[in-house]
């Protein structure tokens, strides 16, 4: 079923959308509190309050929905919007830690004030303007908890607001769809390059095969980017730039094991080819790690694995060429 797009919905869609909004933030801020408990009792407690909070956004939302539009709330959730960014469950790790919950808290907001600002644009009812406008300015409160979430410290001045923003937006406009494409380029493309060059034998004709893998991964990725989310909600920025940083890095990914196989020597190329692969995967491993909150060994277990299954199959359909 394809998605809507924000500028399609109607004010009564609208509506049910942010009540369906307010009912997942609030679970999710409930599992934070639950999975923080234990070990950070303080903070757990702010999230009880947040999420008892949220309950209350969407009680208000639903006393005007039904003042205008009557008992019936149309099922309409992020998932049937175009825009919304895909939420990873951080919620659901044990032990749950401080800076997984901080991105993660930060984003929903961010979102959350976004949705709020285009409602309001799209609204011509004064009451239920108000009352987006009025969450609307719980929601940026509670941005600001979470941006000082780990260090209760009061942050003054404009250019270490504009670097957290900063941060946050390099983080969702390409360091995200540059992991997405560099894992996909590296670990797709394995299996026909290696397989190619086991069926001829041959440097060159291995090369023509994962020079055609990785532009055409590239270009489809690059087009599957631009085309999932327009980045009016998020604020990931223009598509045609995540699809471009995707498109390139898959490509990129790609391309790091055919280029070895422009050595003539077939064993020479195979034996560089593998070793680059052995670096493509550590260097997927540890920006997992570093920007997505990975644990280290669990990163490197899952891109190792799979890489190794995909390369596997490669070699054994190659060898029976």
């Amino acid at each position: 079923m394809a998605k809507k797009s924000f500028s399609e919905l109607t004010e009564r869609e609208i509506l049910a959308l942010a009540i369906q909004l307010e009912e997942e933030d609030s679970r999710v801020y409930g599992d934070f509190a639950e999975g923080l408990r234990e070990n950070f009792p303080a903070t757990a407690k702010s999230f009880d309050e947040m999420q008892a909070e949220e309950s209350r956004h969407r009680q208000r939302l639903i006393e005007m929905y039904r003042q205008r539009f009557g008992e019936h709330i149309p099922l309409i959730r992020r998932n049937d919007v175009k825009g919304f960014i895909d939420r990873r469950p951080v919620w659901l790790v044990r032990p749950l830690g401080i800076d997984a919950v901080r991105k993660q808290t930060e984003v929903m907001e961010a979102e959350t004030v976004r949705f709020y600002e285009r409602a309001l644009e799209r609204t011509s009812d004064a009451s239920t303007r108000k009352l987006l406008g009025d969450l609307a300015d719980v929601e940026r409160q509670h941005t600001h908890f979470a941006e000082t979430l780990k260090e209760r410290q009061t942050v003054s001045g404009e250019r270490a607001e504009e670097e957290k923003t900063s941060r946050r937006m390099f983080m969702l406009q390409v360091i995200q769809p540059g992991l997405a494409g560099l894992m996909d380029g590296s670990v797709s493309t394995l299996a026909p390059i290696f397989a190619a060059a086991f069926a001829t034998q041959k440097s060159w004709d291995a090369f023509l095969v994962g020079l055609a893998a990785s532009v055409g991964a590239g270009i489809s990725m690059a087009f599957a980017e631009a085309l999932s989310d327009d980045g009016s909600l998020t604020g990931r920025g223009r598509p045609i730039v995540r699809g471009t940083v995707t498109g390139l890095m898959t490509a990129a990914g790609g391309l790091g094991h055919t280029l070895p196989f422009l050595i003539s020597s077939f064993h020479a190329a195979f034996v560089v080819a593998v070793l680059v692969v052995t670096v493509e995967l550590a260097v997927i491993s540890y920006v997992r790690h570093r920007y997505m909150d990975t644990p280290l060994f669990s990163s490197a277990l899952q891109v190792i694995v799979g890489g190794s299954l995909v390369f596997a199959v490669g070699i054994w359909i190659g060898g029976r060429g």
